[in-house]
């Protein structure tokens, strides 16, 4: 095997296989459900959640004396339930403002639980570190026998919720969507939508809760929602979304392992699975094809230019309608839209789409640029008609909102605005609209 590429792959054997195998799992276990999250803007609810089942873990912990994933599972599960009951109540009934209800519902019962953990970590074996920030390093030490093979405690509990995650998404499909999107429209079609979102908040808990021997009470938040929301970025589709979230997780979990591996092996794997989520969520905002800052300010520049652009097209045409001797020089032409380096681009652009040309002593439109310009005119003379005649609009307040139009008015358009006018031969300060 070529050198590079085993630079990219575990060589610590067993172990390192391990450790990435049930990182890949809960950042993917986290980030499905996560997309929920995301999708209902209750993000803030898996913060809540993640940080209140602490007392619940602990209480768990100090009834049964093991950390049996079955009764830990159970007391943060009847804890996150609490917490979104808690929630919910004083939002509905205290007239308590949501955000501000899951602030003081949250941090009231993870102050609870820290209390409890701090007060009984003398006296029995549960680390107060290893349950806000995970030790994904040593999961390979505490094994159990499964089918006659000696496999990670964390790889079956947290490949257990995978599955439970998937099953769970797959059954409820159409009402998760649903009741996502639309709850009201959910609730009239029949779909309870409050035993749904209580399901939802049952899955957060128990994703929470088998995440934590991986990365812990703290990180397990951006798992939770650092996927989910780059792949909203990236996506508008549901079904692609998760698959987007999913792959994300992934990709942050191996990127953190590696980094952690290969550059200092004493920081925490799971941190760097965090940081590595963060960067590619910073990836995605700045280059999403729809709503990345780079794709969103691209497009802001290339509408600039094409109006600018056409704007000297359909000033050309007025001239030349106006029967103007004198044609209009690159510099004025370029100054009369504004001036500047973006009309000098816009100007050199025509001249390369060849759109206009060179004259004795200035400009002149091509065959082509003048098509073009009379589409443009005749779009901004139909729609000063329009607004005329249906809006009653006076003549000195049509002509600035025509000229914005103009630049968005398709065919199509152009024919449905003719065929509610009267007649369409002249607009109405009396100029004839191209045909």
């Amino acid at each position: 095997m070529p050198e590079w590429l085993q630079f990219f792959l575990p060589q610590g054997g067993y172990g390192e296989g391990w450790i990435l195998a049930v990182a890949v799992m809960t950042n993917v276990a986290c980030g499905i459900i996560g997309c929920y999250l995301v999708l209902r803007r209750m993000s803030l609810m898996g913060d809540a959640i993640s940080h209140a089942v602490l007392p619940g873990l602990v209480m768990a912990f100090l009834l049964t004396g093991s950390l049996n994933i079955g009764g830990m599972f159970v007391g943060a599960f009847i804890v996150g339930l609490l917490t979104t009951f808690l929630t919910q109540t004083l939002h509905r009934h205290g007239g308590v403002p949501a955000d501000a209800s899951m602030g003081v519902v949250f941090t009231s019962l993870f102050a609870v639980g820290v209390v409890l953990l701090r007060r009984y970590a003398g006296n029995v074996d549960l680390d107060p570190d290893c349950v806000l920030q995970g030790q994904l390093a040593l999961i390979p030490g505490y094994t159990t026998d499964l089918f006659g093979y000696e496999v990670p405690r964390a790889a079956i509990s947290i490949g257990t919720v995978l599955i439970l995650n998937t099953v769970f998404i797959v059954l409820l499909w159409k009402e998760l969507k649903i009741t996502s999107f639309d709850p009201g429209l959910a609730t009239t079609m029949g779909l309870r939508s409050g035993l749904i979102h209580y399901l939802l908040m049952a899955m957060v808990a128990g994703t929470t809760v088998a995440a934590f021997e991986a990365v812990g009470s703290i990180l397990v938040i951006a798992m939770l929602i650092v996927p989910g929301a780059t792949a909203h970025l990236l996506t508008d589709r549901l079904s692609r979304m998760l698959w987007i979230a999913a792959g994300v997780g992934a990709a942050s979990a191996y990127l953190g392992f590696l980094t952690s591996a290969r550059w200092n092996p004493d920081i925490e794997p799971a941190g760097m699975m965090a940081v590595a989520a963060g960067v590619l969520f910073i990836s995605a905002a700045f280059f999403s094809p729809r709503y990345g800052v780079l794709s969103t300010l691209w497009r802001n520049v290339q509408t600039t230019s094409r109006i600018l652009r056409e704007d000297i097209l359909a000033m050309l045409y007025r001239l030349e309608e106006l029967g103007v001797r004198r044609p209009m020089g690159g510099r004025e032409a370029a100054q009369a839209v504004g001036g500047g380096l973006a009309a000098a681009a816009a100007l050199w652009r025509l001249l390369r789409l060849r759109l206009i040309e060179h004259a004795p002593g200035g400009l002149r439109l091509t065959d082509a640029g003048r098509d073009r310009a009379t589409h443009l005119v005749r779009s901004h003379r139909l729609w000063e008609a329009y607004l005329v005649e249906y809006l009653g609009l006076p003549l000195d307040h049509v002509h600035a909102p025509a000229e914005r139009m103009e630049h968005f008015i398709g065919e199509k358009l152009q024919y449905k605005i003719a065929q509610h006018l009267p007649q369409e031969q002249l607009d109405p300060h009396g100029r004839e609209i191209p045909r």
